[in-house]
C-alpha cells in the first residue's frame, strides 16, 4: 500500500501554530491594489486563523 500523500496546495497555503489552531494569509492582496485603501491593505498584510468550520477539511488536506 503506498503512502497517503498530503495535499501539496494545502501546505503551501496553511501553517499548523503550536496550539494546534490553522493561520492562513487574507485574500484581496494580490492585484487591483490602486482602488483599496492603505488602511485595507495594511490589514490584509496580516495573518489569521481558518474559521471553526473550515478547520477540521484543512486538518485532514495538511495531516493526512
Amino acid at each position: 500500500m503506498p503512502k497517503m500523500k498530503r495535499n501539496s496546495s494545502a501546505k503551501k497555503r496553511f501553517e499548523v501554530t503550536g496550539s494546534g489552531k490553522i493561520k492562513r494569509k487574507h485574500a484581496y492582496k494580490r492585484h487591483i491594489l490602486t482602488k483599496k485603501s492603505t488602511k485595507r491593505k495594511r490589514a490584509l498584510t496580516h495573518f489569521t486563523l481558518v474559521s471553526k468550520p473550515d478547520e477540521n477539511n484543512v486538518k485532514l488536506m495538511l495531516l493526512s
